[in-house]
């Protein structure tokens, strides 16, 4: 079973805990993964982006010279696409960019993005122990074990000091156990979790494997 390290406050490794092989301890796949990232960022999308066809600009409802006669190209509104203030042809329209996955296979790729950065070294526990929230400290924690490393920071819902106290660090994502994703997994080059928030991520896992 594949083993973690855990950090205390100072940076300072204070033993091992052994993960759960169906989570952290599965040969990756790729393919996986990327249809995950693909669906995770194409729901991202707001879809709102807009322009407006000849129909929809205001004026240009009169035809602005005869049809014959005047030596110009013929014409039938001012607001047809060749006119400065016209509108635009084929033009972008709001649309939704939202992909349908299964929930299994999305649990499966976040299964296999762990897997990948544990087998790799590329995971880490810190057991932090904040009375009160303190960016000083929390660098001081996590400098020693990742560096300058992207970063994202896996923390329960009950740490709301530590959540206070990484979300400022320019290299750290802090996320909590309930909202990890594989594209943050991914997108990072370590990702750290508190103590709690393996002990709520692993149980929310589980849990939701027994059901």
């Amino acid at each position: 079973m594949p083993q973690v390290t855990v950090f205390d406050m100072t940076g300072k490794s204070v033993g091992e805990m052994t993960l759960s092989d169906a989570i952290f301890g599965i040969e990756p796949n790729t393919s996986v993964m990327h249809a995950a990232v693909v669906n995770y960022l194409a729901n991202q999308r707001q879809g709102t982006q807009s322009t407006l066809t000849r129909s929809e600009v205001s004026g240009g409802g009169r035809k602005p010279w005869k049809q014959k006669g005047t030596g110009r190209a013929r014409q039938g509104s001012i607001r047809a696409p060749q006119w400065y203030h016209g509108g635009v042809a084929h033009g972008p329209v709001p649309r939704d960019y939202s992909q349908r996955t299964p929930k299994k296979m999305k649990a499966a790729a976040l299964r296999y993005a762990l897997s990948d950065r544990a087998n790799n070294g590329r995971v880490a526990v810190v057991d932090f122990q904040l009375d009160a929230p303190s960016t000083k400290k929390a660098i001081a924690a996590l400098a020693p074990v990742v560096a300058d490393n992207f970063t994202t920071v896996v923390l329960s819902r009950d740490s709301v000091n530590e959540w206070l106290s990484v979300r400022n660090i320019p290299t750290v994502y802090p996320i909590f156990a309930d909202q990890l994703n594989t594209y943050d997994v991914i997108t990072a080059q370590y990702v750290v979790f508190s103590k709690d928030g393996l002990e709520a991520f692993v149980a929310a896992k589980t849990a939701a494997k027994e059901a």
